[in-house]
C-alpha cells in the first residue's frame, strides 16, 4: 500500500479519471478528500462541494480541507465544447487558483499533479503568452488578461491545456528547491470518459480519423490513474517539473 497514512485531495472526484484516481488511491492506503460541484459517486473519506470556476467558491472550499496533506490531484475540468470563459475559469484560473491557496498545506515531499491534454502539446508555439498569462498574479489579474487577449471559442480547450503545461513547468522548480514539493502534469490523449464525445467534436473528424489510424483504441481511467498514483508517491520523489504523456503512443508519431 505504497500511498499509506497519506491524504490526497482530488478535485473532479465524481467523474471520469478524478473518480478512476479517487478509487486506487484509497486502494493504495490513501485517504481521500473530494472536490467538485456534484457529490461523488464513489467512496471517499471527505467531500468539499466547489465551483473550480469561481474564486469565492474556492476560497470557501480551501477552509474545509485538512490544515496538512500529501498531495493534490487537479483533474477537473471541462471539455471546449463548453463556454471558453468557462473552460478558461475551470480549467486554467481556478486550477491555479486552488494549488496557489493550498501549497503551503502540502507536506513536504508532497506531489501536485495536473491535468492537461494531448491538445496541449503545441504549447511551444504560444509560449509568449502562455508565459505572460502564467507571470499574472492571482484569478482577478489573469482573468482581466484574457479580457485584453482573448481566445477563440474553437481552440479554447487546447490554448488553456498548453497554458497549463507552461504554468507547470514555471512554478516547479521554484517549488521543488523552495518547499520540497513536486508539481507534474500528466497529457492524457482519448480516454473513454463522460467528455470523449465532447473530445471528437473538439479536434474534428479529420483529426479524429487521423489519430485512430496511430492508435491501438481511446485510453480507459484505470490506465491514467496508476500513473497518477505513481508521481503522488514517494517511489516518484526526484520526479518534478516533467508533463508526462499518457496516450498509448499517439504523441510519438507527430515527430
Amino acid at each position: 500500500m505504497k500511498l499509506n497514512g497519506k491524504t490526497i485531495v482530488i478535485t473532479g472526484v465524481s467523474s471520469g479519471m478524478g473518480a478512476e484516481v479517487a478509487r486506487l488511491v484509497r486502494f493504495e492506503g490513501a485517504q481521500v478528500i473530494g472536490m467538485d460541484r456534484n457529490p461523488p459517486m464513489i467512496s471517499v473519506d471527505g467531500f468539499v462541494e466547489v465551483d473550480m470556476g469561481n474564486p469565492a467558491s474556492i476560497d470557501a472550499a480551501v477552509k474545509e480541507l485538512p490544515d496538512r496533506f500529501e498531495g493534490l490531484c487537479n483533474a477537473a475540468g471541462i471539455p471546449g465544447t463548453s463556454p471558453k470563459d468557462d473552460v478558461a475559469k475551470i480549467n486554467y484560473l481556478g486550477l491555479r487558483h486552488l494549488t496557489e491557496a493550498v501549497v503551503d498545506r502540502l507536506v513536504p515531499g508532497a506531489g501536485i499533479i495536473n491535468f492537461a491534454s494531448i491538445l496541449g502539446g503545441e504549447w511551444q508555439t504560444r509560449l509568449d503568452r502562455h508565459k505572460a498569462l502564467a507571470a499574472t498574479n492571482d484569478f482577478a489579474s489573469g482573468w482581466a488578461w484574457l479580457e485584453a487577449n482573448p481566445v477563440p471559442q474553437e481552440t479554447c480547450y487546447q490554448y488553456f491545456k498548453e497554458a497549463l503545461i507552461v504554468w507547470t513547468y514555471i512554478k516547479s522548480q521554484a517549488w521543488f528547491l523552495e518547499k520540497d514539493i513536486r508539481m507534474n502534469s500528466i497529457a492524457p490523449g482519448p480516454v473513454f470518459t463522460p467528455i470523449l464525445d465532447d473530445f471528437v467534436i473538439m479536434v474534428g473528424a479529420d483529426r479524429v480519423e487521423a489519430d485512430a489510424a496511430k492508435m491501438k483504441r481511446p485510453g480507459y481511467a484505470d490506465e491514467i490513474a496508476p500513473v497518477v498514483s505513481f508521481l503522488l508517491s514517494d517511489e516518484a520523489r526526484w520526479v518534478s517539473g516533467v508533463n508526462l504523456p499518457i496516450d498509448g503512443g499517439l504523441a510519438s508519431t507527430y515527430v
